[in-house]
């Protein structure tokens, strides 16, 4: 396949700007943290300098990796996926914070529901490519992928970590709608899976004896508890609500003093809002929608279907976690552990989402010049 364009620099440049802001809010919000429970102020921006460049090798990779060789691949990555998730559950997984995500390879830790986004893009593009005569079909090419979302879901959501399994399924019904199941199937199976999660949430809510309940009471009344489960939720609000529009400045954040649990990761733009005030704040997400702009535009002009569900299945990803991260620091949805795609630390999270920004890079190269 001839080379029709080079690289979207429109992608490039956004990516090397939020990774940029990313390194620098990681340690200006940990800073503190890292001081008192690592004893080096600078841990978490070692780590997360070194992980910038596995990410930005693995970006670089995927720009130069042809696209369609990825269909090769899609069964390994799968399996890969599926047995890591297993294995994360068995005595090999490492629990921290109460949840069992992590599997440490001497000071290398895997987050196998990180690798699992990617491998489940891959793997739906490829399927949907191969078998898209029979998507119109509920039982032939519907109920194949609902079975793969259960697989992942249940896997996950037994780490446990719910907000991540929503984010597998939302991508992999993404994709299949895109990929041409009927319209009628689609809304369908969305109110359904509205009315799963509105059954899910309200048991939670009525029962009341576990933490995902507090977290749904919290949400709804953070100062009925404020020193427990409202914590979180009130700490991130005043952190947004004390930065005004130009921010108390970088660095002078008061919130990430032990204020807010884990400011580098979950709640990185309760203290951008706090540090660079609301114009930051709007800077950040400007960023984003270029992001997810370029990467729509990709996806209608995308030269063939392969490509095409590549990167449906990308930006879905990138959209998603945009939102309930955002929601979650402005009291919009209750709190739940979700990274903000290439600025939160997270080694793992920052290099599956280079990754995948590498492959957006490369089917760019395959767009008409016209139609970019």
């Amino acid at each position: 396949m001839k080379k029709k364009a080079p690289y979207d620099s429109i992608i490039t440049l956004t990516v090397a700007a939020l990774v940029s802001i990313g390194i620098i809010m990681v340690f200006s919000s940990s800073f503190s943290h890292a001081l008192v429970q690592r004893n080096d102020g600078y841990y978490f921006l070692k780590r997360m300098l070194a992980w910038t460049c596995v990410g930005s090798f693995a970006m670089y990779f995927c720009a130069k990796f042809p696209y369609w060789k990825w269909e090769r691949y899609a069964n390994i990555l799968f399996f890969l996926s599926i047995g890591l998730l297993i294995a994360v559950l068995t005595p090999l997984g490492t629990e921290l914070n109460f949840a069992q995500r992590w599997i440490f390879i001497g000071p290398i830790s895997i987050m196998p529901s990180e690798i699992a986004k990617f491998a489940v893009i891959i793997y739906v593009s490829t399927s949907i490519t191969r078998k898209k005569d029979k998507m119109q079909s509920f039982v032939n090419g519907v109920i194949p992928y609902l079975l793969i979302i259960a697989v992942y879901f249940a896997l996950i959501f037994f780490q446990p970590d719910f907000s991540t399994a929503f984010v597998v399924a939302v991508i992999i019904m993404s994709m299949v709608f895109v990929g041409g199941m009927k319209l009628s199937h689609f809304i369908g199976l969305s109110l359904a899976g509205a009315g799963a999660i509105s059954s899910m949430i309200a048991y939670f809510f009525l029962t009341g004896k576990t933490y995902k309940a507090s977290r749904i009471i919290a949400f709804l009344d953070p100062w009925a508890d404020p020193t427990d489960t409202g914590f979180q939720v009130i700490q991130s609000l005043l952190a947004l609500g004390s930065g005004g529009l130009f921010g108390r400045g970088l660095g002078r954040s008061v919130q990430k003093h032990f204020y807010l649990p884990e400011p580098q990761n979950d709640f990185i733009f309760a203290i951008i809002g706090e540090e660079l005030g609301f114009i930051g704040s709007v800077v950040i997400l400007l960023l984003f929608l270029v992001l997810i702009w370029r990467g729509i535009r990709l996806a209608i002009n995308a030269p063939d279907m392969l490509s095409c569900l590549m990167a449906t299945g990308i930006i879905c990803m990138i959209t998603i976690q945009v939102l309930i991260n955002i929601a979650v620091a402005t009291s919009s949805m209750p709190v739940t552990g979700m990274p903000l795609p290439f600025i939160s630390y997270g080694g793992n999270t920052l290099a599956i989402f280079m990754a995948a920004a590498g492959v957006l890079l490369n089917i760019s190269r395959y767009v008409n010049p016209d139609r970019r």
